[in-house]
């Protein structure tokens, strides 16, 4: 048996916003090439597919975007790259999150690219990787603002000399995240610009060696070619939804949708209340929708009242609470909904469509969260 909700990602959608990308690049950077704003060759794409692709299934996801061409796939942890690899999954992976400085295995076992974002991490992969008498490569962390992860932009002639000495580590890559890149308003852009720019001179002060260096995600990437460097790391935009409050120019296409189907149709009296907490009270007669989703799937408590699905086509509000398993829409004004009609929360439906960006309007959050807290109960379907 299946549930009725399910989410279907479209990896022809996936793979067409890959090459979308792939030619904006091109032709920014064709168009840079004699200009000073970016690389005259366009960048390579680290797809990034971390926190179960961002809802839309690790495994499948990967699949797609090695056969379509990324130069590298970039996850979260070491648990998730051994699941990629697992999978079949050949390209190089890199690791973006802290490593587990007591459970390193997974990196040399299935050729993973660590992050060293601290001295700690580097003295525990250097130990490993010499009692496994090898070489591993990694790419380097810089903290430029974000205040996270990272080693400091203004102390690294005090902490990275002990790590470049190292015998058994390389250093591939040079990397570093911004932390307002989707606020066009904001100076920190700017300035972790520049400090990463004075990151690499101090690299080569200290003869780190040739190293290929990257910081753009996906509203860095719209924002400024500036960034772009040797790779660029889109996520968001790989899921066909552009960081909000961005626009871009790029064609792309959501990937998921996510539907369920009406069960049962509902006459509510002048006066009653709908649903734990009665927080809808009609204010007339009203005909309800009731739908076999809740938030237990992934969909917010904030929706009630609120947000919006497509039954037949029209926009109909979420009326009263949204439950564990189970919320109700107004279907008033649309004649004939009956049990088996279909439900659409992210998708198209009769012309009109609801995205994740759309969705994460309606109750104060981003788009991200929208994909990334699908429920695990919910069925991925993929074309």
């Amino acid at each position: 048996m299946i549930r009725c909700t399910t989410a279907r990602v479209d990896l022809a959608a996936l793979e067409a916003n890959f090459k979308a990308i792939h030619r904006y690049l091109a032709t920014e950077a064709a168009l840079n090439r004699g200009a000073g704003r970016g690389p005259a060759v366009a960048p390579g794409i680290i797809a990034v597919v971390k926190a179960n692709a961002y809802g839309h299934g690790a495994r499948r996801v990967a699949a797609t975007l090695e056969a379509a061409g990324a130069t590298m796939l970039a996850v979260a942890d070491i648990e998730e790259g051994v699941d990629l690899r697992k999978s079949g999954v050949g390209a190089p992976i890199l690791i973006f999150g802290a490593l587990s400085v007591s459970d390193l295995d997974g990196v040399f076992d299935h050729n993973l690219t660590p992050t060293i974002s601290s001295p700690a991490t580097g003295e525990a992969l250097q130990t490993a990787a010499a009692k496994r008498k090898t070489t591993l490569h990694y790419h380097l962390k810089i903290d430029t603002g974000m205040n996270r992860l990272g080693f400091r932009h203004d102390n690294l002639k005090r902490t990275l000399p002990k790590l470049l000495a190292s015998d058994n580590l390389r250093m591939d890559a040079v990397h570093t995240h911004f932390a307002t890149a989707d606020e066009p308003g904001s100076e920190v852009f700017e300035t972790q610009r520049t400090r990463f720019h004075a990151a690499a001179a101090t690299l080569d002060e200290l003869g780190a060696g040739p190293r290929l260096r990257h910081a753009a995600n996906s509203a860095a990437l719209l924002r400024d070619s500036r960034v772009w460097f040797d790779f660029v790391r889109p996520g968001l935009l790989l899921y066909g939804l552009v960081p909000p409050p961005m626009a871009s120019t790029i064609e792309l296409t959501p990937v998921m949708s996510l539907t369920s189907r009406v069960v049962a149709v509902k006459g509510v009296r002048v006066g009653e209340t709908v649903g734990y907490g009665g927080r809808f009270t009609a204010d007339r007669p009203v005909t309800l929708a009731v739908i076999p989703a809740g938030y237990a799937d992934g969909l917010d408590r904030r929706l009630e009242n609120h947000g919006r699905v497509l039954i037949r086509g029209r926009r109909v509000k979420i009326a009263g609470a949204v439950s564990m398993d189970m919320l109700t829409a107004d279907v008033t004004d649309i004649g004939g909904v009956g049990p088996g009609d279909e439900v659409v929360f992210l998708g198209s439906q009769g012309g009109q469509l609801i995205d994740a960006r759309e969705m994460a309007a309606w109750i104060g959050t981003i788009p991200y969260e929208i994909l990334c807290r699908l429920g695990s109960r919910v069925e991925r379907k993929y074309d």
